[in-house]
């Protein structure tokens, strides 16, 4: 990265096991929406928005006010194409330590929650009342995976 800060400037990539480290690094940061400050408070958008920072060193665009509710009234998929307009899109059966998952807790909503996929079968997520925890991605979270994505420059 140069010093000007902006996507244009990527120049070293971070790889999978810087993310999955940075990641790990925000566990015990307590829920706080649409904060993402390390130690202090996060959601889930600012989990992934702060590990963007700590491997990148900037944020590729600041996220407007969001309401808990946002994705049942917008009833569009905006935190996908919001990661699309940043990362790479990658099959579900594809993804890798390291990657962005996008989830829809329910199956006529569109994906609101993302987390970082550690190991192939656990996450990093902040979830409301929770702090951040690496946990299983059990059966449960499988089945709601709608999209996946790729931090850019990195080896898929």
């Amino acid at each position: 990265m140069t010093a000007a800060g902006g996507p244009e400037d990527l120049v070293v990539a971070p790889d999978r096991t810087s993310i999955v480290v940075a990641a790990r690094g925000w566990v015990g940061t307590p829920y706080h929406h649409q904060a993402s400050i390390k130690g202090a408070g996060c959601d889930c958008l600012g989990l992934v928005r702060g590990v963007w920072r700590d491997v990148y060193g900037f944020e590729p665009e600041a996220p407007p006010p969001y309401s808990r509710d946002w994705a049942e009234t917008h009833r569009r998929e905006t935190l996908a194409e919001a990661a699309a307009r940043h990362m790479a899109p990658v099959m579900i059966d594809a993804m890798q330590p390291g990657d962005v998952l996008l989830f829809a807790l329910n199956e006529r909503a569109p994906a609101k929650h993302c987390a970082i996929l550690t190991t192939p079968d656990r996450m990093v997520h902040s979830y409301e009342a929770h702090p951040v925890a690496e946990v299983s991605l059990s059966p449960w979270w499988r089945r709601r995976i709608r999209f996946v994505f790729a931090f850019p420059y990195l080896e898929c």
